[in-house]
């Protein structure tokens, strides 16, 4: 059930929220919990019943280790740190992790690595298609932190109704946040949300309006454009030099305006039952340097990575060698976290070596040339987001591209290799340029002035939702009465027509793109 299809907005959603509020008044949280879970149950099940079972099975078997793996350590002394607790729990984390990471593996791999062996020595072994189940990489992921937390004594007598809604909530069980035990369990437990049961409805409910306008009107638009020139370079088409920024611009914006889309609808739906979900985007499109960028991008996944994969692998404290070796291996299963193939690793790799290279310069720049870091000019910091930028592009043609090939082919395309072609709408409403242009011998293309308008003005009217305040600093103008909801006319005007414009075009139902992930 897509968040951004009628019977989720009009009927799942109001009636699990409705009844949520009438149970928990009326009754004991455990009742109006056991309500929420059966209905994130029946979302998951709304997609594949079948995997449902899977999603069962893996809360019943994680809440069981950690349970076991949680007596062990206490039973050596709650003050016993980690490294030095009784074997057998370690052990049981060990297999506990392994079992997780082998059921993702199976799903999410197995078909990748039967292929790569095929390829690489000329075999033919065979495995039927494996079906993805639905989030299985969000409550893996989420199931294994609370695993590794249980070992170092961070968390002790949970429940299982209450585990069982910590992974399975359906606002953000299918793409996230990936949400941490500390900021959830005392949520569950609390009946402080029924106080402020009025005010969580209303931003939740602009939260909500909010991602569904950058899905629908933004995420779509772009994806419209970047879609078919993508799938053309897939079919062995060479695209020209505009064509192929509009292609990597076009999916650089649908990607950011629909996951972040799907996590301000994510956290909307999920205040409307009082429960305050992380922020997962900080306007990444902003950052001046690819550091700054992974603290704004899927922040939840780079928070995952660094606790429970970087710094376990020792982080910055063994010397530059192992930082960088450290910064590659994270970045490395990063990418192959979020799919299964050699674009997602090399897409990971090379943000990977962004980040050592990053790294690098600032130590040359603090060390050699003795510059405050910290400090910029305004032009400085503009050209650093256009680096930054351009770098985070160059490997979204990766992230994006269907084989190696087609990622190289656009990235030949977007240097210019063949040709900088200009459309001739463009040439024909400028004679002086066309003249220019002739006299360089630039080849010119055939593209009709009506495709090159309406894409490339769609993409320019996109682009400066990038740079305006982000979801969350508009929720908080309101709370602040900086902006005046109620009372301001034009405002409410402004919301009802992004309101109209979204529900216009709802029976679109376009897939979020982390669904595949």
């Amino acid at each position: 059930m897509l968040f951004n299809s009628l019977e989720f907005i009009f009927v799942f959603l109001p009636i699990s929220v409705i009844i949520y509020a009438l149970l928990g008044k009326k009754f004991n949280q455990v009742v109006s919990i056991t309500w929420v879970v059966a209905c994130s149950f029946f979302f998951y099940a709304w997609w594949n019943p079948t995997y449902l079972i899977l999603l069962v099975l893996s809360i019943l078997f994680n809440y069981s280790f950690a349970k076991l793996i949680q007596a062990k350590v206490l039973s050596n002394n709650t003050l016993t740190p980690p490294d030095k607790a009784f074997n057998t729990g370690k052990l049981l984390l060990i297999v506990g992790v392994a079992c997780n990471l082998a059921l993702l593996g199976y799903f999410k791999y197995a078909n990748f690595f039967i292929d790569t062996i095929n390829q690489v020595i000329n075999t033919s072994f065979n495995l039927e298609h494996i079906i993805l189940p639905l989030a299985i990489s969000f409550f893996t992921f989420q199931q294994i932190a609370y695993l590794v937390d249980s070992y170092r004594g961070e968390v002790s007598n949970t429940k299982l109704l209450n585990y069982s809604l910590f992974v399975s909530f359906f606002p953000q069980l299918i793409a996230g946040p990936i949400v941490h035990h500390k900021e959830m369990m005392p949520q569950f437990s609390s009946n402080e949300h029924f106080k402020q049961w009025y005010e969580n409805i209303t931003y939740g409910l602009l939260y909500f309006a909010i991602g569904l306008f950058k899905k629908i009107i933004l995420a779509d638009t772009a994806g419209n454009i970047a879609t078919p020139l993508f799938t053309e370079v897939a079919n062995g088409v060479v695209l020209n030099f505009f064509d192929a920024w509009l292609a990597a611009t076009g999916y650089t914006l649908q990607l950011y305006f629909d996951f972040s889309g799907y996590c301000d609808m994510a956290i909307g739906a999920a205040l409307m039952f009082g429960i305050k979900l992380p922020l997962n985007f900080n306007a990444p499109y902003k950052a001046v340097n690819i550091i700054d960028f992974w603290r704004r991008w899927h922040m939840t996944l780079s928070r995952f990575l660094r606790d429970y994969l970087y710094i376990p692998l020792g982080g910055n404290r063994q010397g530059l060698v192992r930082k960088n070796t450290n910064l590659m291996i994270t970045m490395l299963l990063g990418g192959m976290w979020h799919g299964a193939g050699w674009t997602f690793i090399i897409w990971g790799g090379l943000h990977g070596f962004y980040l050592i290279m990053n790294h690098a310069w600032q130590i040359f720049r603090e060390k050699v040339l003795g510059h405050d870091i910290q400090q910029s000019s305004s032009v400085g910091r503009a050209l650093s987001v256009f680096l930054t930028l351009m770098m985070v592009i160059i490997a979204w043609v990766f992230f994006r591209s269907s084989s190696l090939e087609s990622a190289i082919s656009m990235l030949q395309s977007m240097a210019g290799y063949n040709g900088a072609s200009i459309p001739e709408a463009v040439i024909r409403t400028v004679p002086a340029l066309n003249s220019v242009i002739n006299s360089l011998n630039i080849q010119l293309t055939s593209i009709g002035g009506n495709f090159f308008y309406t894409s490339w003005s769609s993409i320019l009217l996109i682009i400066p939702f990038l740079f305006g305040p982000t979801s969350h600093r508009l929720i908080e103008m309101v709370k602040q009465k900086k902006w005046h909801l109620g009372m301001n006319k034009r405002t409410a005007y402004a919301l009802s027509v992004v309101l109209l414009l979204s529900f216009i075009n709802l029976n679109k139902n376009s897939e979020f793109l982390y669904f595949q992930f």
